[in-house]
Formats: structure tokens, C-alpha cells, sequence
């Protein structure tokens, strides 16, 4: 039996996801964080178990999840030399005149909805999450 296939739009927690970034890139995992205003945390993180393709900028706004097209899937499946497990599909606005178009292929995917330090407190609460930059100060 083959593994379950995730084709969906993406549905987000309420709240203001305007501004988004890659703080996770590697072949175990791809994450994105959202959030208002990224300077000092994001609430939302998109985790995308072993990934095996990605398409999209390390910084965007807004972006508009969708179902992936069938050219779209047939594209990456090619590439993967099968269908992947999770496919995600967005238009998010990259600086650019136009919108771009962006799909990531992963065997698992999340929603994670926490607020995540992005500088460190010495004074934050146990248990705290921190973006996997922040070190303690010294």
C-alpha cells in the first residue's frame, strides 16, 4: 500500500501571517516562520518533513496557498521520479512586480502555531522557544 498523499491548500491559524522567511533549511527538514513583524518573533511555523523539492524565495509576504495544479504535480513527480507524499503550492509577493509561484514536496508536513523568540531573553520563561540562531548571551 502506498503512503497517503497531502494535496491541499494550506489552512492557517487565525492571525496576521504578513511577513514570512526560511529559518530551516536542510535534507531533513525545510521550515518557514510567519508573522507580523519578524524582528524580534514568529508565530507560525510550516514544517516540511525530508523534503525533496523546493521552489520558493528565502523571504516573502502574503502568500495565497492553493491546491497544486496537475501540471504542477506532474512536474515535480517527474522530477522525484514519483508523486510525493505532501505537496504544497503558494503565490506570495517576493519583491517583484508579479507574484511568484512556489511548491514544496516533502514526505510530512506541520502547522506549528507558538510564539518563537527570535533574540534571547534572559528572563524568558522555561520551556521558550528560540529561533535556532539565538545563542544565550554570555
Amino acid at each position: 500500500m502506498g503512503r497517503e498523499r497531502q494535496h491541499v491548500s494550506v489552512q492557517l491559524p487565525e492571525g496576521s501571517w504578513w511577513d514570512w522567511d526560511v529559518i530551516t533549511w536542510n535534507a531533513g527538514q525545510f521550515r518557514l516562520a510567519a508573522g507580523h513583524d519578524l524582528t524580534y518573533q514568529h508565530g507560525l511555523e510550516l514544517v516540511f518533513g525530508d523534503p525533496a523539492f523546493v521552489s520558493c524565495p528565502t523571504t516573502f509576504h502574503d502568500p495565497v496557498f492553493r491546491v497544486p495544479t496537475s501540471e504542477e504535480l506532474m512536474r515535480v513527480a517527474r522530477q522525484l521520479g514519483e508523486e510525493p507524499p505532501v505537496l504544497v503550492a503558494f503565490e506570495a509577493d517576493a519583491g517583484g512586480g508579479e507574484p511568484v509561484s512556489c511548491l514544496i514536496a516533502a514526505d510530512r508536513f506541520e502547522v506549528v502555531h507558538e510564539t518563537v523568540l527570535r533574540y534571547w531573553r534572559d528572563d524568558a520563561a522555561p520551556g521558550r522557544r528560540f529561533a535556532p540562531w539565538v545563542q544565550p548571551s554570555v
